[in-house]
């Protein structure tokens, strides 16, 4: 969500291949293998603070909260519960009587389980009803494609798009069995936006009127609550009585609302410069690249009401994308994207698997979520507290990783190409500016798309940025921590873009020590990172100043900022590396 700049890796100012300036080999110099042998320390050490900690906080005497949110997983809670009604002791001594119980159910039940994040558990949840039901999507999808589909690319605009009639009827029945009576909502919801866009076509109203009104729906779904029947009156009342599987229909809608705009603009953007201002060829084989998916209006017919519901309710994306364009999905259904394979989606079904297997293995042993929720850190040292901190960002990252990876996969078996949210760990990264083009890489994407260039892209990058993390925030949710977490990623993104154009690789980059120059700057860009979204999703802010205060008033915690510095200048130096041999084998995602 920042304009490309440098990333201030040493000999990296320059995105063109040609200009590239490789670098030799480092992994087998006595610079990396001291990397290796501090690594092979350190990581493991992090995690068994963690561990020991989560250990520590369930079975401490007196400190009940955290244990509650723990415990909830395997019913330990109302274990708990009917022990205190049973109890003849419980007027006596309560805690005590709880504390037993509890050491007693932990020594009988060794695998406990952080459930305590309600997004991932929501999912985890309903994992057994989401495998089946897309299996049973794409087998009925891949049979009315074969027998009742064109089997050649649909080129020319008299053709139809009669897959689009599969995907809308699907997409109708999975949201009244999911939300209800609420589908009309949704449905009154996204017609009014149609409908502004077919009225006001390439007038400036369009964006104007598009925006307003979607920005408003955002804001009034939140303090409505998704709506009641019963506001229009009593004889509408009736209709609340079935909410579906999933009442709170209102909380994903924020996806809807990006497909809303996108088909608008896209369709504002063709009135301004139609499809035939572009390459008079048709292409018989299809668009040349992804970006031209994009880029290229479809043809005026496409923009009608049937293939708006189809994109806008696509089933496998519904939910939570990720996100494609308007022009990108029919694109495809016209000519199917050649980078869907049955290997490739094969390979990435594996890959979510050994994630999904990685989260849950990491939930049974490290408890950080719960803790940090149940805010459990009181006498907790500098370091305990930024294991809490960092590896709820890990579990933040997986969490998030894995339903869209899950919802992608079932894309890609559909046959659809849509772009990979994470494109690298999160503790792969030490610049701000690539960090955010590779975390939520499709919603990056899109505000790059809809907000950040029609207001002047990199000319106002100063101004832009602000108004994109603003959106940004708003969009995950209308709280003052989230508000707070977009306005200090703007604030940390400024140190890099002036360290960036002061130190830049083309005036410093012979000097023998800008390497390690640059890796002290990018261990100042991951602790702000790590301070941002700590604010933003973890901790929140009375949380930080508790980390913060703890690290800048006790010689042990200046101390253990003086570690954390080297440790990750280390790992800086091997984030280099990594891109240096990305570069080497001619791999483009260096430039993320």
């Amino acid at each position: 969500m920042s304009a490309p700049v440098s990333s201030g890796q040493p000999n990296s100012d320059s995105k063109s291949p040609s200009k590239w300036v490789l670098q030799p080999s480092r992994w087998r110099t006595n610079e990396f293998y001291f990397y290796y042998f501090a690594f092979a320390m350190v990581v493991p050490y992090m995690f068994k603070v963690t561990y020991d900690l989560s250990k520590g906080k369930v079975t401490k005497p007196f400190n009940l909260t955290c244990e509650i949110y723990i415990l909830d997983l395997h019913n330990l809670g109302a274990d708990i519960v009917a022990v205190l009604e049973d109890s003849p002791h419980y007027s006596d001594d309560e805690n005590l009587i709880i504390h037993l119980q509890l050491i007693h159910k932990l020594m009988n039940n060794p695998i406990l389980q952080d459930n305590s994040d309600n997004q991932y558990a929501s999912f985890r949840d309903n994992i057994p009803t989401l495998v089946p039901l897309s299996l049973t999507y794409l087998a009925l999808s891949h049979l009315y494609q074969r027998y009742c589909c064109c089997v050649t690319p649909i080129k020319h605009s008299n053709q139809s798009l009669s897959r689009t009639y599969f995907i809308l009827g699907a997409a109708f029945l999975y949201i009244a069995v999911t939300n209800g009576t609420s589908i009309f909502k949704v449905l009154f919801i996204t017609t009014v936006s149609y409908t502004i866009g077919m009225l006001t076509k390439g007038s400036w109203l369009n964006p104007a009127l598009t925006w307003g009104f979607n920005l408003a729906v955002l804001f009034a779904n939140e303090w409505n609550d998704g709506y009641r029947y019963s506001q229009l009156g009593e004889s509408f009342a009736f209709l609340d009585n079935y909410k579906g599987i999933t009442p709170r229909w209102h909380i994903l809608f924020n996806f809807v609302m990006l497909r809303l705009v996108s088909f608008n603009m896209d369709y504002y953007w063709k009135h301004k410069q139609p499809r035939e201002a572009y390459d008079k060829d048709e292409r018989m084989g299809g668009p040349i690249n992804d970006k031209d998916r994009i880029q290229k209006p479809c043809f005026a017919e496409d923009y009608n009401y049937i293939n708006f519901l189809a994109y806008v309710l696509y089933t496998p994306l519904y939910l939570c994308g990720p996100i494609i364009t308007f022009n990108d999905f029919v694109s495809q259904l016209r000519y199917p994207s050649t980078n869907v394979t049955r290997r490739y989606v094969t390979q990435y079904a594996v890959r979510l698997v050994f994630v999904v297997l990685t989260m849950e293995l990491t939930l049974h042993y490290l408890y950080v979520v719960a803790i940090s929720k149940s805010r459990a850190w009181a006498g907790d040292t500098p370091l305990q507290l930024s294991m809490i901190g960092y590896f709820n960002l890990v579990i933040i990252w997986m969490k998030l990783l894995i339903p869209w990876r899950f919802f992608r996969l079932w894309a890609l078996a559909d046959g659809f190409w849509v772009e990979e949210n994470m494109v690298r760990c999160m503790s792969n990264n030490y610049s701000a500016q690539m960090f955010w083009k590779s975390w939520h890489r499709s919603f990056n994407r899109w505000t790059i798309r809809y907000i950040y260039v029609p207001l002047g892209g990199s000319k106002y990058f100063a101004f832009n940025m602000w108004v994109v993390f603003t959106f940004v925030a708003l969009w995950h949710d209308i709280q003052l921590n989230l508000l707070a977490w977009g306005w200090l990623i703007c604030l940390f993104l400024l140190p890099e873009i002036v360290a960036t154009t002061v130190f830049s690789a083309k005036k410093w980059g012979s000097w023998p020590y800008y390497r390690h120059l640059c890796a002290l700057g990018a261990v100042g860009n991951i602790l702000m990172m790590m301070i941002a979204n700590l604010v933003g999703f973890c901790v929140g802010l009375d949380g930080m100043m508790d980390l913060l205060s703890q690290i800048f008033t006790t010689v042990d915690g200046l101390i253990f900022l003086l570690c954390t510095i080297v440790c990750l200048f280390i790992a800086v130096q091997i984030m280099f590396e990594i891109r240096e041999s990305e570069k080497r084998r001619g791999d483009p995602k260096w430039v993320m």
